[in-house]
């Protein structure tokens, strides 16, 4: 109970931090939203190329694909708030405090949780208010929020744990961007996968986004699949734990460098 206590409080101390910029939200959101509303107007007739299997329009079968590539953008980027507090010197006294090490990882996941689902509310709005449609309805579109907060809170975890050890946001930038443009273009978030390349579909099997985007498109198709849903958050589920080990470790080689 003391973890999850300790978790929260810097869960709290890190959404205080959002509130007073919250403009943190919408600089992540504004790639994604432009892929929906570009990508989703450009290549409207994609749907029509046999063999594409998609039910009502492109922007739709876009949806978790930008909810999933928004959750994976946003928490790409976690490790720079964590290296501008170990350059100020508030982690090193979060050393000294009571406080379980591992809440100091747990709190910062937590806020990119939150960050994850109110953008991808603002996206699903956003798409229903320019004509998608989602047939699983609100139980398939909370599925498709849950799994994009796993993907986000993996991913978060990943930066954070680099953060660490890089200890320089040019290193992190690099790194980043090193990931994040790969495993979006590597995956079915843009293209059904049938049509998608073969090199590429064999590589998207083991993308994490590609999981989310899959799973997000399961459930919130016409005939729910949750088996695949549940399937692939699962695999979400194991790299996060992970990406929270290595985070954890991580940390625990800051301490003794310090």
């Amino acid at each position: 109970m003391t973890t999850v206590r300790h978790t929260l409080y810097m869960a709290i101390r890190h959404l205080r931090e959002l509130w007073r910029q919250p403009w943190f939200v919408a600089v992540t959101l504004v790639q994604p939203v432009i892929w929906l509303l570009l990508f989703g107007t450009l290549f409207k007739k994609v749907i029509e190329i046999p063999g594409f299997h998609a039910h009502g329009s492109y922007i739709g079968f876009l949806v978790p694909g930008v909810v999933a590539m928004s959750a994976l953008f946003s928490s790409g980027w976690s490790g720079m708030a964590l290296i501008e507090d170990l350059n100020k010197g508030v982690t090193d006294r979060f050393l000294v405090s009571p406080v379980r090490r591992e809440a100091l990882i747990l709190g910062r996941l937590v806020k990119e949780a939150v960050v994850v689902l109110i953008q991808s509310v603002i996206i699903v709005v956003l798409a229903l208010l320019v004509g998608a449609t989602l047939p699983g309805g609100v139980v398939g579109v909370a599925a498709l929020l849950a799994v994009a907060a796993i993907l986000g809170g993996a991913f978060g975890a990943l930066s954070n744990g680099f953060a660490l050890i890089a200890r320089q946001e040019e290193a992190l930038i690099g790194a980043v961007q090193f990931v994040l443009l790969p495993l979006t273009f590597m995956s079915s978030a843009f293209l059904a996968s049938n049509l998608i390349p073969h090199r590429i579909r064999v590589i998207s099997d083991f993308n994490p986004l590609n999981w989310a985007v899959v799973a997000g498109r399961a459930a919130t198709s016409t005939n729910v699949d949750w088996g695949t849903v549940a399937s692939r958050a699962g695999f979400l589920a194991a790299l996060m734990a992970l990406c929270l080990a290595f985070a954890t470790r991580a940390f625990r080689a800051y301490q003794r460098s310090v």
